[in-house]
C-alpha cells in the first residue's frame, strides 16, 4: 500500500510508507554498529488480518488472483521464509531495502 493506492486506505498506506523510510534512516544510523535494518513488504496475504477480507471474501480473494502476476493471494508461508532468510548470516550485506513480497501484485 506505500507502492500503489486504494480508496480507503489513506492512513494504512501512509504509515507503511512512513516504515519504508524510518527502515532506510535506521539502517544509515545504526549500521555503524553494524545492525542491519530491512522491511518486508507482503502483498495481500490470506490471514486474519482485515478480518480474514483476502481470505474470507471470495470478491476480494479474485480482485487480487487477477492482479498478482503469479495468479494468487499469498498465504503466511510465503513470508516466513523471506523473514527468516533476512535474520541468517547469507543476508549480511541486505540492508536498507524493502524486501516486496507481493507474487508481483499490482506491476
Amino acid at each position: 500500500m506505500a507502492r500503489f493506492a486504494l480508496p480507503g486506505s489513506s492512513v494504512y498506506g501512509s504509515m507503511k510508507a512512513a516504515i519504508d523510510m524510518l527502515t532506510k534512516y535506521q539502517a544509515k544510523e545504526l549500521g555503524a554498529r553494524k545492525i542491519k535494518s530491512n522491511v518486508v513488504a507482503p502483498g495481500a496475504i490470506e490471514t486474519d488480518f482485515g478480518g480474514g477480507r483476502t481470505r474470507d471474501d471470495k470478491n476480494i480473494n479474485t480482485m487480487v488472483a487477477n492482479n498478482t502476476a503469479l495468479g494468487r493471494a499469498g498465504v503466511p508461508e510465503d513470508i516466513g521464509g523471506i523473514v527468516a532468510f533476512l535474520c541468517t548470516e547469507e543476508a549480511r550485506w541486505i540492508n536498507g531495502q524493502r524486501i516486496e513480497a507481493s507474487g508481483g501484485m499490482f506491476l
